[in-house]
C-alpha cells in the first residue's frame, strides 16, 4: 500500500566506545525536511531536549489515534475544535522479563463545536472505533487503552 521512510544518523564523536560513555545523541531525518534530534532516554543517558524512542512511540500511537477519530467525526458531520491527549506509556518487563513498552495509555480531552458535543457513550463509540482503526496500534504488542 505504501512505505514510510525514516533516516536515522548517528556519529561518533570520540576515539572510542566505552560501555557508559558513547554518545547516543543522534537525529531523525524525515522526506520532507524535517530533522528531529533524538537520543536515548534520560534513565538511559540520553541528552536533555532530545525526543527518545519511547516518548516517539507513545506519541506515534497518540497521533494515529487522533489522526483517526478526526477522520471518523469529520464524516460523522461533528467539528471538533480542539484534541488534546497526555499519553503515557509504560516501560515495564514483558511476560519473558525483557523490558518493553506494555502499556499506553490514552487520555484524550476533545473539544466540540457548540451544539456538537457527542453524549458520552457517543463519545466513547467514536473512540472504540477510532482505536479499532488505527494502524499504529494495531502495529504493536502493548495494550492501547483510552481513559
Amino acid at each position: 500500500m505504501s512505505e514510510h521512510t525514516a533516516l536515522v544518523r548517528w556519529q561518533n564523536t570520540g576515539d572510542a566506545m566505552e560501555p557508559e560513555d558513547y554518545p547516543r545523541d543522534h537525529r531523525w531525518e524525515f522526506a520532507g525536511g524535517p530533522v528531529v534530534p533524538a537520543s536515548a532516554a534520560p534513565a538511559y543517558k540520553g541528552g536533555a531536549g532530545c525526543i527518545d524512542p519511547e516518548e516517539a512511540l507513545v506519541a506515534a500511537v497518540s497521533s494515529c489515534h487522533m489522526l483517526t477519530f478526526l477522520a471518523i467525526a469529520a464524516r460523522k458531520k461533528l467539528v471538533v475544535v480542539s484534541y488534546r491527549d497526555q499519553a503515557v506509556g509504560h516501560l515495564e518487563k514483558d511476560a519473558d522479563g525483557r523490558l518493553a513498552i506494555t502499556r499506553i495509555e490514552l487520555r484524550p480531552v476533545v473539544e466540540f463545536a457548540a451544539g456538537m458535543q457527542p453524549g458520552a457513550e457517543d463519545l466513547r463509540r467514536l473512540h472504540e472505533s477510532a482505536h479499532r482503526n488505527c494502524f499504529i496500534a494495531h502495529s504493536i504488542r502493548a495494550s492501547v487503552t483510552v481513559a
